[in-house]
């Protein structure tokens, strides 16, 4: 993840997954020196709740997300879900034969939410 970026991104909730474990792409989850505004998106925030299952964990979600400020943490619209749920059925023909389709429907739903205010989505994969 060497790519110089300046102005909006969106931070992936891979991003958090690897510095959580193995303490990558900290100039990222902290902000570091670059200019850019770190957003997060609120769909990020429950992928990560929903995998910190101990009372540490818990407490490292608790500081990533302190450290956004509540106007940078977005939500989707409504019409962003609605886009969503069509990409999703062009994409992946209804899902037919998917084992997880809320994994491929939170990808889009935190891609358009970076779309929406013009941020580019910072991805580990």
């Amino acid at each position: 993840m060497a790519v110089p970026l300046i102005g909006k991104v969106v931070l992936d909730t891979n991003v958090f997954i690897d510095y959580l474990r193995a303490a990558r792409h900290a100039d990222w989850v902290w902000g570091g020196a670059a200019p850019r505004i770190r957003f997060l998106s609120a769909v990020v925030v429950l992928e990560l709740r929903l995998g910190a299952e101990s009372p540490r964990r818990r407490r490292a979600v608790d500081r990533i997300v302190g450290a956004f400020p509540p106007e940078r943490v977005l939500a989707p619209t409504a019409p962003l879900f609605e886009q969503a749920g069509q990409l999703f059925h062009r994409l992946y023909v209804g899902g037919e034969g998917l084992r997880d389709r809320l994994g491929p429907i939170n990808d889009l739903l935190i891609a358009l939410t970076a779309w929406r205010i013009g941020a580019t989505l910072v991805t580990s994969n």
